[in-house]
């Protein structure tokens, strides 16, 4: 008999798992689903299995579950899956969680010291004919497109060296390449930072390894057409906090924080640090070049959320939640530092755009937001952002429900920017479900064209991708 799970934040409402698998070939749809709209959206998140063994639990380590949501003919099928990694199946067959927080190996169990621990729980995308799911410790996991079995970690015919991989590659939409970087490249909590490139047919043609100015958490990165830029921020990683007791990632207010910029095409050698005050990012909007000027949006807070200081102290509740924000860096200054400035005021998370758009100048953004200016489970807003005038429209949620990240999806390969459909998971608090909600990306303020209905709950997770049908 398995433990129960502990009273606990993330133990609890919408963060609680679900404890069971399931098909539901045709789910009730309220509104008419475009005609045009056939693929299918997988979201990826932390489920875990079984209750954990410390103390320390975070809701960013728990094993993934996809959530597949195929829509094609006005219908949707829905079918979720764990991700089956090596640690899934060990746990499964053991009855019981064996791993300590982030593969802490003082909270381990003995018997699996030094197997791997991936939970591929972070995020889901589709490159060179395969499905991977993504976190940040571990190679990309590869999955069955139709029934989410578990296929394995892929290391691109031998040719990836690293163990680690970004939950958020990045593909160019000229080329097809898939870019994508690694922090703590060289093993747990080191200071390295690694960059690779996967051509469009699957091919890894890049993978170096540098130096970073000291370990840390580093979610996300940008990527233009000509340049990638790596932001190392003062949410950083710790051994021996880890061996102690005390957090394994912590937020240290007193260091600076550090955005490196390189040519895609050239050395790492090259790579040039520019600086600001503590800051933390999770999720970058988009990133283009201007000229000489490199601008980036991005999601910013004054201090890392969901994570203490390096003594286990909670942080400032005020400095936790971000704001759409536009990093600005001249390439053709003479200084390290680089321009901030507030772009909106709605406090929010998870941007996104027409990726069509990616590494390019853009005009539409969307995230989920919070009227409240609270954390994930108060995200009762979607909104658009019209990034050259600054409008900005939005539909709010009924009071206790809660939206994912929004998906964009265009309407057909060659429709104009944002003119397509939102596509994001609603929590509906008040029946303790979940429904499919599609949006007209134009009208966003409308409120959903179309809902599939879900008789369980969704858990709150992290992030998704749309795959066009054939």
């Amino acid at each position: 008999m398995s433990e129960p799970f502990p009273a606990a934040p993330f133990f609890s409402g919408n963060f609680a798992p679900v404890s069971f698998e399931a098909d539901a070939p045709d789910l009730p749809v309220h509104g008419e689903l475009p005609k045009d709209l056939a693929g299918t959206l997988y979201r990826n998140g932390p489920n875990p299995q079984f209750a954990p063994r410390d103390q320390n639990h975070h809701w960013f380590i728990g094993d993934g579950m996809i959530h597949a949501f195929h829509v094609e003919d006005g219908r949707v099928a829905y079918r979720n899956r764990w991700v089956r990694t090596p640690k899934w199946e060990l746990e499964y067959a053991a009855h019981k969680s064996l791993f300590g927080a982030w593969g802490n190996p003082a909270t381990t169990d003995r018997s699996v010291v030094g197997k791997d621990s991936g939970v591929a729980n972070t995020n889901i995308v589709w490159h060179a004919g395969k499905l991977f799911a993504l976190e940040e410790a571990h190679r990309p996991f590869a999955l069955d497109p139709q029934t989410l079995a578990a296929k394995g970690y892929c290391d691109f015919d031998g040719a990836l060296a690293g163990t680690r991989f970004t939950a958020h590659p990045k593909i160019d939409p000229e080329t097809g390449e898939m870019v994508f970087f690694a922090y703590s490249a060289s093993g747990h909590f080191s200071t390295t930072l690694a960059y690779g490139v996967i051509d469009k047919s699957g091919r890894l043609t890049r993978y170096d390894v540098f130096e970073a100015p000291y370990a840390s958490m580093v979610h996300d990165f940008m990527v233009t057409r000509n340049y990638v830029l790596f932001p190392v921020l003062p949410l950083t990683g710790s051994m021996q906090r880890a061996m102690s007791g005390k957090p394994a990632y912590a937020w240290e207010a007193d260091k600076r924080s550090y955005v490196g910029v390189m040519k895609r095409n050239a050395a790492v050698s090259s790579v040039r640090w520019f600086e600001c005050d503590p800051c933390y990012v999770f999720h970058p909007m988009n990133a283009y070049e201007d000229g000489d000027k490199i601008v980036g949006d991005v999601m910013q807070y004054d201090a890392a959320p969901l994570f203490p200081d390096p003594n286990g102290r909670p942080g400032d509740p005020a400095k936790a939640t971000a704001n759409l924000t536009r990093w600005t860096f001249d390439l053709s200054a003479n200084s390290n530092g680089f321009k901030r400035e507030s772009i909106d005021d709605l406090a929010g998370e998870f941007p996104r755009f027409d990726e069509r758009f990616s590494g390019r100048d853009y005009r539409s953004g969307y995230f989920a937001a919070s009227s409240d200016r609270k954390l994930f489970d108060h995200f009762d807003t979607l909104a658009h952002l019209d990034l050259k005038t600054s409008k900005r429209s939005s539909y709010q949620l009924p009071h206790g429900d809660a939206i994912s990240e929004p998906i964009f999806v265009p309407r057909n390969g060659a429709s104009a920017e944002g003119d397509g459909y939102l596509l994001a998971t609603i929590f509906r608090g008040a029946e303790n479900r979940s429904d499919l909600a599609v949006f007209d990306a134009t009208a966003l303020d409308r409120g959903p064209i179309a809902l599939a209905e879900l008789s369980h709950r969704v858990p709150f997770g992290f992030h998704g991708n749309w795959r066009p049908a054939a």
